[in-house]
């Protein structure tokens, strides 16, 4: 029985073995800790790495090894193609399965691929070059080691990327061999070969780093710009101003293991899993640092957590040991006594033996009653700390209630002067009357958020209070599923409604009730995927004393893991690709279902669906009778709407500013630059800096409305700046003023050729100056005129003819590819731009004068007048095809525009077309 207690060493239910190329460098080291990281949940697999240190041949014996030693799966990244490919080919065709991670080999058995796409990366590569360089200069490449996919992929998609700027020259191209010193004496002839070189493009960050080293001992680290790839290690090198930039190549450790995982579970998979990658220069190196360390933090975290639950079990098992150990010598002492009452009616003779041993007996008998008043006196602890747990547990959930009521109170004085301005206040202007929408919905999404919570503290503590009244279920169940019909067919989901029969009765409280069925309809909605099916069916039980209700879908399944937790509070568990819920709704819908003395249960099968079944009394006891009629419950789909965040700085603004036309200016004398402040501070909110590179930079994150800048400045000119803010897009619109003591008519001529659209030699009219800045001011509005009449009805594609309305062309074509999407928000269009939010705000609105979200909302309702001409749509089919989340919302935001309801629109001008 000892023997049976105690926990025998699992075995690996996985083994899995990985053949690395090399573990030298930061990359690598990182794809490892990827690995651990994703292992770290699955102690049930065994990983076995062996390091080739960069030799071909070592990595063949290897890999044979790892078969001999029977593993389940092989996880390969080759040093060189073709040599290793014969020892890989041999495990796959043994029945092993192969995931390649980063590099390949040239056969096609290998099971899935997960990595970079080298070509993406060189093609990308050769764009931000092109965009450093303006689009001309001279190149030198440095290339990994000859014959591995990564230097052939990289090389050809930087060639492949160069082609389309024919002003950027490869002079030299050298090979680094991956490693930084490799390069050096070939790096060094070349750039003396070639002094008109100004970047070079190294294939990792580690040649970078010895490319920087090289120049700097050349003296030339000013001139020439270098640009490296990985991006692990190479972000530290950005931030340090070592390299400009490097391209974000994922080490991919993780999704190996998952990857890996799946295909051992004989789980859906993807057979090549490319990871997509990112530039990584001064504009986002702090926030992917940081997000680095947080990355750490965590793993940290979740180490000592699993250390201290190691802890846990092995003290509960020692503990059960003992307690087993004390039973069985408990029951050796009863067995002990009856063998010596036989033996006393058998024999006579051993009495005075028996005697004796009966006396050890007793003495034994003391141990255990000692050690069983010990035994009581450590669960009397146990049962002390579990009431402790209790209180503390109750104290928190106490502290819960009460702030989420805190909360409410701010909320509703938020809602409350909300809803009375835009309800009693005619003159607010269109934009002010959207932004109290957006405070209105937020507030009341905050408001849910706590009605939601404080239900489930009801919930736990008994106070839910249910009123149920007799109605017809069918009705009831149908009218929720009607508003689920609309985003079902966006979503490309067929919705069936199946009854048994049109009136089916029932006790319920529909203000309760409504709360199940909309979660389980949105679960089943948000799992199911295209062209998938969910049936909701109701029929009376066989007895025909409930009521059955389904909710069935063709979604992904529910996990073994996932099954026993599927109705805690708070638990989420493997939600896939879809974003994480708060937890709540399924356990917050067992408990209402419960309130109703009804049942909620699940069955499912992974790949194939789920199905909850509410099943409901159709006789419900007095007590939960209500004594009132049931109030309607209203349900409302409001489009989101973003929050507009602020990035950079506050700005500093003066007591006399009340405009928001924001004004930059780069001056490195700081009287000057403090004059300029003040004088344009009575009229503007302005923002300053004293050198070149970082007023460059705030430009960039600002996207001021207008630049005042010095040219001769140390480090970055101001023409130098001039050029850049021109040959970049996200700045290109912003009008500037070069000031100079240089008032040669050459050098005039050098400042407007520059792109300059003021130049004024010091000493300047201060008058001048501020008249001027209007003017100029005037003119961009006068643009932004021209280039909304373009985004007319009539004018619905903008021709790029220069940086901004090329910008515009961009800018539309993403939103009108999205027009569907009822959550469009700003952070996707700026991801789609590549640029951040707060960028592409302050672009659009020095562009067009306008929110981002006024302008989706502007091409939507232009296109809207488009097709309210066709009579074959109806105006509800017009709102859901254009991303509108309901008909009402639409209709209000048509109204609001045009002073005229979409019907009104319709019959006017088909009338006048009749």
């Amino acid at each position: 029985m000892l023997a049976g207690c105690t926990q025998a060493p699992t075995t690996p239910a996985y083994r899995i073995g990985f053949s690395q190329c090399s573990t030298e460098g930061p990359w690598r080291i990182a794809m490892l800790e990827g690995m651990q990281r994703e292992l770290s949940f699955h102690p049930e697999v065994q990983l076995r790495m062996l390091d080739a240190k960069d030799n071909s041949e070592r990595q063949q014996q290897q890999i044979r090894e790892l078969v001999r030693e029977g593993i389940d799966l092989l996880i390969v990244s080759p040093y060189e193609s073709g040599p290793v490919t014969p020892a890989v080919e041999e495990a796959f065709e043994r029945g092993i399965p192969v995931v390649q991670i980063d590099r390949r080999i040239t056969s096609d058995k290998y099971t899935a691929f997960v990595g970079g796409n080298n070509v993406e990366v060189g093609q990308t590569a050769a764009r931000y070059a092109a965009q450093l360089l303006h689009q001309r200069g001279n190149v030198i490449e440095i290339k990994g080691t000859p014959g591995s996919s990564a230097t052939t992929g990289r090389h050809q998609g930087f060639v492949q990327g160069l082609r389309t700027y024919p002003g950027l020259k490869v002079l030299s191209e050298v090979t680094g061999d991956w490693r930084e010193d490799a390069l050096k004496p070939a790096l060094t002839a070349a750039l003396k070969a070639h002094p008109e070189v100004s970047l070079i493009f190294a294939h990792n960050d580690g040649m970078g780093l010895g490319a920087y080293e090289v120049c700097q001992q050349l003296g030339i680290t000013k001139r020439v710009q270098i640009i490296g790839v990985d991006g692990l290690g190479g972000k530290n090198l950005v931030h340090r101003g070592i390299l400009k930039a490097t391209m974000l190549y994922s080490p991919g450790g993780e999704d190996a293991i998952r990857t890996a995982l799946r295909i051992l579970r004989r789980e859906p998979f993807k057979r090549e899993n490319t990871l997509g990658t990112i530039v990584i220069d001064s504009t986002n190196v702090l926030t992917l640092i940081e997000q680095a360390d947080r990355v750490v933090s965590q793993q940290r975290d979740i180490e000592r957590q699993q250390s201290l639950l190691h802890d846990l079990e092995a003290t509960y098992a020692s503990q059960r040991t003992g307690l087993y150990g004390l039973l069985v010598s408990l029951l050796g002492s009863v067995v002990l006594g009856t063998m010596a009452w036989l033996s006393a009616r058998k024999n006579r003779q051993i009495n005075q033996q028996l005697a004796d041993q009966n006396a050890e007996n007793v003495k034994i008998n003391h141990q255990l009653v000692k050690q069983n008043e010990e035994i009581l006196s450590q669960r009397n602890q146990l049962e002390l700390l579990a009431e402790q747990a209790r209180t503390d547990t109750e104290a928190k959930l106490r502290f819960f209630t009460n702030f989420s009521h805190e909360l409410r109170t701010p909320l509703t004085l938020i809602l409350g002067p909300v809803e009375e301005l835009l309800s009693s206040s005619p003159d607010l202007t269109s934009t002010h009357r959207q932004d109290l929408a957006l405070v209105r919905r937020n507030t009341q999404r905050l408001l849910q958020l706590v009605n939601q919570l404080l239900d489930f503290r009801k919930i736990e503590v008994g106070k839910m209070t249910v009123r149920a009244t007799e109605g017809n279920l069918v009705t009831f169940v149908r009218e929720i599923v009607e508003a689920f019909e609309k985003p079902a067919q966006l979503q490309g989901v067929r919705l069936q409604f199946q009854t048994a029969a049109p009136v089916l009765l029932a006790w319920f409280d529909g203000n309760i009730l409504d709360k199940v069925f909309l979660n389980l309809l949105s679960n089943a909605l948000k799992f199911t995927p295209d062209q998938g099916t969910i049936t909701i069916s109701m029929q009376p039980t066989d007895d025909g004393k409930s009521l059955r209700v389904s909710v069935a879908d063709t979604g992904r399944g529910i996990s073994d893991q996932d099954r026993a937790h599927i109705f805690e509070w708070f638990y989420q568990g493997d939600q896939g690709a879809v974003a994480k819920g708060s937890g709540m709704g399924l356990a917050l819908a067992q408990g209402l279902v419960r309130l109703h003395q009804g049942q909620l249960v699940f069955s499912s099968q992974p790949g194939r669906g789920s199905t909850f079944t509410v099943t409901l009394p159709c006789q419900l006891p007095e007590n939960l009778r209500a004594t009132e009629p049931a109030l309607p419950v209203t349900f409302t789909l409001d489009e989101p709407e973003p929050i507009h965040a602020t990035l950079g700085s506050e700005p500093v603004v003066g007591l006399e500013a009340t405009s928001e036309t924001l004004v930059l200016v780069i001056e490195d004398n700081s009287e000057v630059n403090d004059f300029l402040t003040r004088k344009l501070r009575t009229e503007y909110r302005v923002e300053s800096a004293t050198d070149g590179h970082t007023g460059f930079r705030m430009a960039t994150d600002l996207i001021p409305d207008l630049i005042v800048c010095d040219v001769m400045m140390p480090g970055l000119s101001g023409l130098e700046v001039v050029a850049q803010l021109k040959g970049d897009w996200r700045t290109s619109h912003i009008p500037v003023v070069l000031l100079t003591a240089r008032n040669a008519p050459e050098q005039q001529v050098e400042g407007v050729q520059a792109g300059a659209d003021l130049y004024l030699t010091k000493p300047f009219n201060p008058t001048f100056l501020a008249e001027s800045v209007r003017t100029l001011l005037r003119n961009r509005e006068r643009q932004r005129e021209h280039y909304r009449r373009e985004l007319s009805i009539d004018t619905a594609t903008v021709v790029a003819t220069n940086p901004d309305q090329k910008f515009l062309a961009d800018l539309t074509a993403i939103v009108e590819a999205n027009l569907t999407k009822t959550d469009l928000t700003v952070e996707e269009v700026a991801r789609s731009l590549g640029i951040s939010r707060m960028q592409l705000y302050r672009k659009v609105k020095a562009v067009l004068g306008t929110g981002v979200t006024d302008f989706i909302l502007s091409l939507r309702l232009t296109k809207a007048r488009e097709m309210l001409l066709d009579e074959n749509l109806t105006i509800t089919e017009v709102a859901y095809e254009l991303g509108f989340s309901s008909p009402s919302y639409f209709s209000t935001s048509f109204r609001t525009r045009y002073q005229l309801s979409p019907s009104e629109f319709r019959v006017l001008h088909l009338s006048s077309a009749h």
